[in-house]
């Protein structure tokens, strides 16, 4: 760890942390009413005013026996929070990026999270809206509107929402319906031309009915800058155009019934998302006769020369943080996406018992077009002829029934839960119009440490890649010079001609399907034994069913001429790599017209118990302590890619829809804490320890999409989980155990030391590692070769420290009634790798992110006018870097561990999605 980023924590840490919410309105829960009255009053009556609803019951936040951190509607208007991205400030436990496109959201917790590229997972940590479950996280990253509060929960759930998550929850609370007339108006002006209006109006339309209606409007240019714009080429990439609206309505006929009725809307129409080169240097082992000595150095690479050649420019090597792109002629990344829904909640009172039911129907779809390869040289991209969606349909149903007996000694809840969720995914990726000879060039440039002889001759403008003369010398057209492959070099020639023709093919339209219904009955008891004493037992059934299909619509006829061409070469030993090659270029990423007799099914059922136990012991209404167990699960489900449709050198068939399928994901956690409460401060602790078996990991390796299931072996494997060999390193399936484990320690703190200043401060260490010994199954098959680096190392995007810290000060301007705001609050994490292979590549170094906003405001803050800064200092950070798609092999990882001859250069170059830069503008507010 650098003494920088010490120094940085110690001086961010004097100021500050995770922050909490504030009780600003009730919330709709299945507690009693007098349950709800009488936490009302001790809110009132004690310093801490935070009520949470994490356990389904209405409680003081320092009374939860739960690692839960509550984050207020004000404060995350402070901190600039538009969608749960900007939690990352207020919360060093969570994570929160976006990759790909605005859908590819994902969210970890302590380290634990999943890739969101690959919809056919879903998500580690769940998010739910208003008690209403969020199929994958991306679906998250909307405009919120007003928010009441935001809690997230740490370590597994299911005993007490609808939906179980093997991670955590957020649960994002919005402003409820009121019967007192009242609105709010809200207009922002910002650099990237930001413009962001919103507004809201509530109030009764009887005594028993009350409305609401929020809406937003968001637009920004993008902060990437395309240096050659042309014809349906946006300027610029990752701007920002969103409109949100949400009705409310809340019928309260008595005291006993509430009925909160929802439907929001929300539409976005975005350029999303750019990337630049971080890494184009080629790798390459220096000494290639030291077998067992494998070092690395780096060089001009020849996938780069080979771009130039064909008219490449890159206009971020070397300075990622310039931000600028060249796009290929004609490709866009535009992306339109809308999400929709309604809901429905009933909360009746029975006087003993309250019974609560959520209801909801979701739709959710997402269509994007993208320049694929990041580069001007059209390799990949994805129309915007309407043939790319992701859709969902979503049905849920939640009943909760919770109340007490025995006098208060038990404080019950039974519950269950039904979902049903159908996906669809269309695609049209298609290589671009160049592939076909930068393809060809590629297969000429050879592998070895030395380009190969031919490359001063290779001519992307002439068939198969050659120069005439080039091509002369391959022939053996010149005196003293044999053909290159003796006989067999014109079947190589006319393979190669055949690879220049490949030219925007692809996919027209492929379509995948995985209907998901899963049902699961829970119950979560609180047994208070004394008034100090009480155990907490929770219990979980989930049964889960899947049907997936696929159908192909490719008209890449290139493959299978290839395949039936070369494939007689296949046995030569000395023709083999070459041949193989060529045939892997031609269908790589399983893109072939031959795909299209294939009509793959499967489905699988699977039923998983998981639970809580937690004793805690609150020896005064200012100490908790508690210790607790909970085993957590995330559904099985299948790899909406091509990748395991067997490869490009073997026939597929519809058997192979089962290879596709991964299973579900369960974790044990361990956890002991302990919450302080004296006047004006509180400090949360707590230490934990998970362990993940079958944990899902999806990865890019530059080709298609990986997803294996990770375990470790009891027994040790020598070596091989870390060898470049698919074919070594398998475990007896009686010897699998758990493959990821996450240790670490929370801090939390809040400071009032008067009434208009606010300190808060948290600290999150999380050793989040990969186990040794690692295996890619419960069955205990060998660990994909591509993932050699995970043994015995963090996991991607999981620095082991953060530390976030704010600042909030209002004080009063004199005796007008007016106050000011200084607020400030900053995030401090440590080193990370950004990509889940652990490429070296995609390191980020430790990283400080601070946030400020200083304003005026009026008597009961009716009006304000605030300037603000999102990453003040601008710090340049990258979200997740990877490999750029077909352009080159091999990292300088696996040239200096494995060395030549398979490894003796590492030509892939690197791209990466950046975070945000320093963003700054102005605010009014008005209130009525």
């Amino acid at each position: 760890m650098s003494k920088t980023f010490w120094l940085l924590s110690a001086g961010l840490a004097a100021i500050a942390s995770p922050a909490h919410a504030q009780d600003e309105e009730p919330a709709a829960t299945s507690t009693s009413g007098a349950e709800n009255a009488a936490v009302d009053d001790q809110a009132a009556a004690g310093e801490q005013s935070i009520v949470i609803t994490a356990q389904g019951r209405r409680q003081l936040l320092q009374d939860v026996p739960l690692a839960v951190q509550a984050v207020g509607g004000e404060q995350l208007q402070n901190s600039g929070a538009n969608d749960i991205r900007q939690l990352n400030q207020l919360a060093p436990s969570l994570l929160v990026s976006s990759t790909g496109t605005e859908a590819n959201g994902s969210a970890r917790i302590r380290g634990i999270g999943t890739v969101g590229d690959n919809p056919g997972l879903e998500s580690s940590v769940a998010v739910f809206i208003d008690g209403v479950y969020r199929s994958r996280s991306g679906i998250g990253l909307n405009e919120l509107g007003e928010v009441e509060r935001v809690e997230v929960l740490r370590g597994p759930q299911g005993t007490l929402f609808g939906r179980n998550a093997s991670a955590g929850l957020i649960h994002i609370i919005t402003r409820r319906p009121e019967f007192q007339f009242g609105g709010f108006a809200e207009l922002t002006y910002g650099n990237y031309d930001n413009i962001r209006a919103a507004g809201g109006v509530t109030g009764p339309i009887s005594e028993d009915l009350a409305f609401r209606i929020d809406a937003v409007y968001n637009r920004r240019d993008g902060f990437y800058e395309v240096v050659n714009p042309s014809g349906g080429t946006e300027s610029d990439v990752n701007d920002r155009d969103r409109l949100f609206v949400r009705g409310q309505l809340l019928y309260e006929p008595n005291d006993s019934l509430s009925v909160r009725l929802i439907g929001d809307y929300t539409t976005r129409d975005e350029s999303c998302c750019g990337a630049v080169y971080v890494e184009t240097r080629e790798s390459f082992d220096p000494t290639p006769g030291s077998p067992g000595d494998y070092e690395y150095a780096t060089r001009e690479n020849r996938i780069v020369t080979i771009l130039r050649r064909m008219g490449g420019i890159l206009p971020s090597e070397g300075d990622p943080y310039n931000r600028q792109l060249a796009v290929s002629p004609g490709r866009t990344f535009r992306n339109d996406t809308t999400d929709w829904g309604v809901s429905g909640q009933i909360d009746y009172d029975f006087g003993g018992a309250t019974l609560t039911s959520i209801t909801a129907y979701r739709g959710y779809s997402s269509e994007g077009a993208g320049d694929l390869d990041y580069g001007n040289v059209d390799i990949l991209y994805r129309d915007d002829d309407g043939n790319a969606e992701r859709r969902f349909r979503t049905f849920t149903q939640e009943l909760r029934l919770q109340g007490s007996a025995f006098d208060g000694k038990l404080d019950w809840l039974v519950g269950g839960y039904f979902a049903k969720e159908d996906l669809r995914i269309v695609d049209n990726l298609k290589f671009g119009t160049q592939y076909g000879p930068f393809a060809a060039c590629r297969a000429l440039a050879g592998t070895g440490v030395e380009p190969s002889g031919l490359f001063p001759f290779l001519d992307p403008a002439q068939p198969a890649c050659l120069s005439p003369t080039g091509r002369a010398l391959v022939s053996g057209l010149v005196p003293g010079i044999p053909p290159a492959f003796g006989p067999a070099t014109p079947i190589l020639l006319t393979a190669l001609d055949n690879l220049t023709n490949l030219r925007d093919l692809g996919d027209n339209g492929s379509i995948y399907n995985q209907d998901s219904r899963n049902w699961a009955l829970f119950t979560h008891n609180i047994f208070n034994i004394t008034d100090q004493w009480a155990v907490t037992v929770g219990l979980r059934y989930t049964r889960e069913h899947k049907e997936f299909d696929a159908s192909f619509n490719n008209n890449n006829t290139i493959c299978p001429q290839q395949q039936a061409l070369l494939g007689p070469l296949l046995a030569n030993p000395a023709l083999a790599a070459t041949a193989g090659g060529i045939i892997t270029l031609s269908c790589t990423g399983n893109s072939s017209s031959s795909l299209n007799a294939l009509d793959l099914e499967d489905e699988f059922s699977e039923g998983e118990f998981t639970g809580t136990g937690i004793l805690s012991y609150q020896p005064s209404p200012r100490e908790l302590f508690y210790a607790s167990y909970s085993r957590g699960y995330k559904a099985g489900g299948y790899n909406l890619d091509r990748s395991d449709l067997g490869t490009a050198l073997f026939p597929r068939s519809n058997a192979d829809a089962a290879n596709l399928r991964f299973a579900p994901e369960v974790v044990n956690a361990f956890e002991v804490g302990m919450k302080l409460t004296r006047r004006n401060f509180t400090f949360n602790a707590a230490i934990f320890h998970q362990r993940f078996r079958d944990f899902q990991l999806n990865t890019f390796n530059g080709t298609v999409f990986i997803v294996q299931n990770i375990n470790s072996c009891g027994t040790d494997l020598g070596g091989a989980d870390r060898d470049p060999s698919g074919a070594t390193g398998a475990c007896d399936p009686d010897d699998v155990q758990s493959g990821v484990t996450s240790t670490g320690l929370e801090l939390e703190a809040v400071l009032n030391p008067m009434p208009d200043l606010t300190f808060t401060a948290g600290y999150t260490y999380a050793k989040t590692e990969y186990e040794d010994n690692l295996i890619g199954s419960s069955e205990g098959e060998p660990l994909d070769p591509f993932l050699f680096l995970l043994p015995g190392q963090n996991m991607s995007n999981a620095p082991e420290h953060v530390a976030t810290a704010s600042m909030a000060w209002t004080p009063p301007i004199g005796s007008s009634g007016l106050s000011g705001l200084l607020y400030v609050d900053g995030r401090m994490t440590s080193d990370f790798n950004t990509g889940s292979d652990l490429f070296p590549e995609k390191e980020q170094d430790a990283f400080v992110v601070v946030n400020a906003r200083v304003g005026i405001r009026g008597d009961g803050q009716r009006w304000a006018i605030e300037l603000w800064a999102q990453n003040l200092f601008d710090t340049n950070y990258q979200q997740v870097a990877f490999n750029t798609p077909f352009q080159g092999a091999n990292s300088r990882a696996q040239v200096a561990a494995f060395g030549a001859p398979n490894f003796a250069t590492g030509t892939q170059i690197f791209t990466s999605f950046l975070a945000e830069p320093r963003t700054y503008g102005i605010t009014g507010r008005f209130r009525f």
